[in-house]
């Protein structure tokens, strides 16, 4: 998909979410453990309703979420406390989140403020047991250098992390308590993004930076990247949930595309002079002789609803994302009220719905050639809110690019979330009290070393390549590997990255308790295989026997596996063994045999003797046998 950005005026920014490696939660001393629901020690259940704000105000994000009542359940654990089941009052800001919060702060030259003060967002889907986000304000003003130019930080805010989505059932929510209340640093830039490839580089750019501080945690789902996102005459889309930084650059060219689409449809429907009503039609009748099994269901008790959009014939069905259309919309914001999803006449007959069930049905609304009628069929109550949204959906067809919130899906598409949320959502926390921070505070804290700064430092210092020197300053391994070169000067750099980021990694796939393997037997390994008393191709026989058995010493580990204990008549006795085996093998092939006859002598030995002694001795041994051939 190809866009000229600059002149299509994109202009796009990004909310970076970030958990805090803490040991406690942001507000009380539960430990930031995630858990399996199956060890939940009770459940109890919410409902949450919207309230006015100081100004008298109520959130319009917060209305949408209460068109459709439900139960919201959570399950605690013997690690969570009354504080999450909003039980009892929350303790003083957790102050190892803020010192990290400050570090992230001044990494980003940002202005940090004098006090910390904890307000409360209004935040009603369920995702917190109090109906609200408790945040803080941590600084303002920053900036960091990119390939575009200056991307400006507007906003660093220091706040909980919501509780996590188990499963929706319709009517109830079930949430998990684990989450709720981890610490998370959420980063917001100026709209300076002016590409979807900036758009990553952006997002890499501040992972870069957090992940350099050691103190954030890793993984899937400790990061989250909000996209908000305009184009000249659209409007201010904010997409949510985006976890993977390869799919940033699919979602802004996908929005732009989207806001792109809605302009040409808005200026079409104006050509055609096209309106929207308020007269919703009752329509059960039309389907009374229906075949339709997604309709019969319906009727169960139900009605079906319909609207007729003058003059917006094809445009309904007209593409806005691949795969998704205005209709698909006009859906969205129905299954806000409880349905299943929505008709319309771009997309019909089809669903069971027959040629003259949808001739009848445009009689009955009236609809003419040029016309769309959109259908719901569904409980009384529910399909009347379905058409109501409809309606008011068509209608910004007509004027606007709505504002809003979109849910990332992982397709790189979005969909409907709720309207971009107002100042009236947020109030002062009074549980909480402010936290002072002193210049004093501000001028001791220590930067971290940069990870571009540190794989450099490796390169040089190590004689790393690139991709080694990037997995291990990437890597949480980083502190351990620095520790042992530094004990172990005369330590191969290269074996030790390797051990440490492929080795362990794949012993642990075998189901190896890699746990048990402490830096103190680290540091003996790799003492040993500086001296030459461990070859490469026994590490990871090594590190498998002391797993199982933590308490050997690697030297008596070595002694076990008989490692370095083969000498050379025996070695000789073994090629000579293997070659003798496969000598029509080896006459076929001649020295071409050396690379799978070394593969079974290794076999055999078992990481007992070095590669090289061995491709040494057997490449002598196959010359003189192949001489005696000639």
């Amino acid at each position: 998909m190809s866009h000229d950005y600059r002149a299509l005026g994109l202009k796009a920014g990004l909310e970076i979410h970030q958990q805090l490696n803490t040991k406690e939660k942001l507000f009380c001393g539960c430990p930031t453990l995630l858990r399996d629901t199956k060890e939940s020690n009770f459940e109890f259940f919410r409902y949450l309703r919207p309230t006015q704000s100081e100004m008298g105000m109520v959130d319009r994000a917060a209305l949408e979420e209460v068109k459709l009542i439900k139960k919201f359940i959570y399950k605690a654990y013997d690690t969570t406390c009354p504080v999450e089941n909003d039980e009892e009052p929350p303790r003083e800001l957790n102050q190892e989140a803020v010192e990290c919060s400050l570090i992230i702060a001044r990494m980003l030259n940002m202005n940090i403020v004098d006090e910390l003060y904890t307000m409360r967002k209004i935040v009603i889907d369920g995702s917190n047991t109090s109906g609200f986000q408790r945040t803080g304000l941590v600084a303002t003003d920053g900036y960091l250098e990119s390939s575009a130019g200056r991307v400006g930080i507007t906003v660093l805010c220091l706040e909980e992390e919501a509780a996590q989505k188990v499963e929706d059932r319709g009517d109830s929510v079930l949430y998990s308590l684990d989450r709720l209340g981890i610490p998370l640093v959420e980063i917001g830039t100026a709209p300076d993004i002016v590409s979807p490839a900036h758009a990553r580089e952006v997002a890499e750019k501040l992972g870069m930076f957090l992940r350099s501080t050691g103190k954030v945690k890793r993984g899937l789902g400790t990061i989250r990247q909000d996209i908000n996102i305009s184009i000249a005459e659209g409007a201010r889309v904010e997409i949510k949930g985006v976890q993977e930084l390869d799919l940033i650059e699919t979602i802004v060219e996908r929005e732009v595309a989207r806001q792109a689409a809605l302009l040409e449809i808005k200026s079409e429907l104006n050509k055609r002079k096209a309106g929207v009503s308020d007269k919703i039609v009752d329509v059960t009748s039309v389907f009374a002789e229906t075949t339709s099994k997604v309709i019969l269901k319906a009727l169960k008790g139900g009605v079906v609803y319909a609207v007729n959009l003058t003059g917006f014939a094809g445009l309904v069905g007209r593409e806005l994302q691949p795969g998704r259309r205005l209709g698909t919309e006009f859906s969205d914001r129905a299954k806000k009220s409880g349905v299943g999803g929505i008709f319309h006449t771009d997309e019909l007959p089809n669903y069971g719905i027959t040629e003259d069930e949808v001739k009848v049905l445009c009689n009955a609304v009236e609809a003419e050639v040029n016309d769309c009628v959109v259908m719901v069929a569904d409980l009384k109550e529910k399909a009347q809110g379905a058409m109501e949204a409809v309606i008011m959906r068509a209608r910004e067809a007509l004027e606007i690019v709505p504002e809003e919130t979109r849910r990332a899906l992982p397709d790189g598409n979005s969909a409907y979330m709720r309207p971009l949320p107002g100042a009236a959502r947020m109030y002062p926390e009074t549980d909480v009290p402010p936290v002072e921070i002193t210049q004093e505070r501000i001028g001791s804290i220590e930067l971290p070393e940069l990870i571009e700064e540190r794989i450099g430092r490796y390169m040089k210092q190590f004689r790393l390549n690139e991709e080694l020197a990037g997995q291990i300053a990437r890597s949480e391994n980083f502190v351990i590997f620095e520790s042992i070169l530094q004990q172990v000067p005369n330590a191969n750099a290269n074996v030790v990255v390797r051990t440490l980021e492929t080795v362990l990694f794949e012993l642990g796939k075998e189901g190896v308790n890699v746990n048990n393997i402490k830096e103190v037997h680290l540091m003996e390994l790799f003492r040993l295989h500086a001296d030459g008393k461990i070859p490469n191709e026994a590490v990871s026989e090594l590190l498998k026997l002391i797993a199982v058995k933590p308490e050997l010493t690697v030297e008596k580990a070595v002694g076990t596996l008989g490692i370095g204990g083969v000498g050379t008549g025996e070695l000789e006795a073994a090629i000579d063994k293997i070659i003798n085996s496969r000598m029509d093998f080896i006459k076929d092939k001649g020295m071409n045999s050396a690379g799978p006859l070394m593969g079974v002598v290794m076999k055999e030995l078992r990481g007992k003797v070095s590669g090289q002694e061995i491709s040494r001795l057997l490449k002598e041994k196959l010359s003189k046998k192949l001489e005696t051939f000639k």
